[in-house]
């Protein structure tokens, strides 16, 4: 996994409240075991035609979302069943952070574990991120805030061991290895 101590970045804006890992990547896409590709299909439902031509009017289709790393969503953002591969095609389609009023307790958990930082702010910052897309903003995961682009700072939540392995750049896993000579001398101490 990446480091992710700060994201620097133009927003999208897709005001849509309850949006369910369904929609957000389709279950017909869910064989795939590779992240890899899975951005391609982002929101394919909104985003395409049943003829595969992009739909003008979708947001992430118009070029002023081209790059944006930060998608400012509506409330119960991840809401549904716990498919990790919705954290999956968001960070591959670019997305670093995702912010909202409330986000789904299982897609937060599986965002955190995939480098994608998902962001709970309250009403009135959100209400400014909505009514301002392609804003700069600043997400500093080390001082939990971020930062719009008239200044505002809001702080966010995140759970101090996922942020210690957004930080660093580990996943569990990885984080569990490089105990390994720990894990040894405890094992000898114990006999």
């Amino acid at each position: 996994m990446e480091k992710v101590t700060t994201i620097t970045s133009r927003t999208v804006v897709l005001p849509v409240e309850n949006v369910d890992t369904d929609q957000i990547i389709p279950a017909r896409f869910l064989k795939a075991t590779s992240k890899v590709g899975l951005g391609s299909k982002l929101f394919a439902d909104w985003r395409f035609a049943a003829d595969g031509a992009p739909k003008s009017d979708f947001v992430l289709n118009q070029p002023a979302a081209a790059g944006a790393a930060v998608l400012v969503a509506g409330d119960n953002f991840g809401c549904g069943s716990s498919r990790e591969h919705a954290p999956w095609a968001l960070y591959d389609y670019g997305f670093r952070a995702v912010v909202s009023t409330s986000i789904a307790d299982i897609f937060r958990s599986n965002s955190l574990k995939n480098g994608l930082v998902p962001i709970v702010v309250d009403a009135a910052t959100h209400a400014k991120l909505l009514a301002a897309p392609g804003a700069e903003v600043k997400v500093s995961v080390a001082d939990q805030t971020l930062t719009l682009a008239d200044g505002t700072k809001a702080k966010f939540p995140i759970d101090p061991f996922a942020r210690y392995c957004l930080l660093n750049g580990v996943d569990e896993l990885e984080f569990l290895l490089s105990q390994e000579a720990a894990i040894a001398a405890f094992e000898v101490k114990r006999g």
